[in-house]
């Protein structure tokens, strides 16, 4: 038997539509202003977006990396992002990225080196090589990361269509679409910094959404093909979606829990990708209830040939 958190419940999403879509619409309107402003520079962009400049080096001794960024923290490079490099010639090898204009890459990578020599006098770093992370490679990433969205829009509704209809394609294809921006509209007015791993969030939560829509489409499915009435579509939906609930949120809080503890326990640099998840889990479960189906119901009501007596 089936685990169950919740009874029967007899919510009515589709009537809360119009208020779901008054919402949805102002975060819709949040990350499409959030994309324009990243478009052009404005915003919290991580160095692999902006360009900056890139240092390797090594310590004499064995340090943690998050003792180095506390130290960096409090030279006022807060945004570094710190890797220690494994099967190094040298142990104890580490790479730091600051953000940084590259006509200064040299000068940004020794006020680097001698924040770290200053923290650690007892544990020299020597430099080894200092270069900057040029603007042009930042510009193709963001292009690259835009293609991946769209294709994984594209793909979304290919999968849908083929699954169930196109008009559920395009209904699943707009509620994920409506999640990534909501997701990015939360971050952007957070100051998140948007990082290659903030993007790996918003096509995981891509995935994670549509699963979870697939789930209550498969239920609108198997319930209109019992009615077929225009006076039972609504009621059926409804009923679909109610159907399904329990098994929504205990899925959508399993994934919670496993999210929060990477948010809790995986360092700083998973923080922000954590974060994002949280964001994407939380919305995706709402676009699946007051999205993606209540858009099919606007499609299909408006449709007088597709219900017959």
């Amino acid at each position: 038997m089936p685990i169950r958190i919740i009874g029967d419940t007899k919510v009515d999403f589709i009537g809360k539509r119009k208020i779901a879509f008054l919402v949805s619409g102002i975060l819709v309107i949040l990350g499409l202003a959030a994309t324009v402003m990243l478009s052009f520079g404005k915003g919290n962009l991580g160095i692999q977006f902006v360009g900056g400049t890139m240092l390797e080096g090594y310590f004499e001794q064995p340090i943690e990396t998050s003792a180095i960024r506390s130290a960096l923290g409090s030279a006022g490079f807060a945004d570094a992002e710190i890797q220690q490099l494994q099967g190094r010639a040298q142990a104890n090898s580490f790479l730091v990225r600051i953000k940084s204009d590259p006509a200064i890459a040299k000068q940004a990578g020794q006020s680097v080196l001698d924040a770290l020599r200053k923290a650690f006098p007892g544990n020299p770093f020597h430099m080894d090589s200092v270069h900057e992370v040029g603007p042009a490679v930042g510009k193709t990433l963001q292009s690259q990361a835009r293609w991946a969205v769209l294709v994984s829009l594209l793909g979304i509704l290919v999968y849908i269509t083929l699954r169930f209809d196109f008009r559920f394609g395009v209904a699943a294809t707009i509620a994920t679409f409506h999640d990534i921006l909501a997701v990015l509209a939360i971050l952007y007015l957070m100051n998140v910094e948007i990082t290659i791993l903030v993007i790996t969030a918003l096509l995981t939560l891509a995935g994670y959404s549509l699963t979870d829509t697939v789930i209550v489409y498969d239920r609108i499915r198997e319930n209109l093909k019992k009615y077929h009435k225009k006076a039972d579509f609504v009621p059926a939906i409804n009923r679909s979606i109610n159907e399904v609930l329990s098994r929504t949120i205990l899925t959508s809080s399993t994934v919670l829990a496993v999210v929060i503890a990477l948010y809790v326990a995986g360092g700083p640099v998973l923080r922000d990708f954590a974060m994002s998840l949280i964001f994407g889990v939380v919305i995706g479960t709402y676009s699946s209830w007051f999205v993606a189906s209540p858009i099919y119901v606007e499609w299909e009501s408006r449709n007088p040939k597709r219900f017959k007596a």
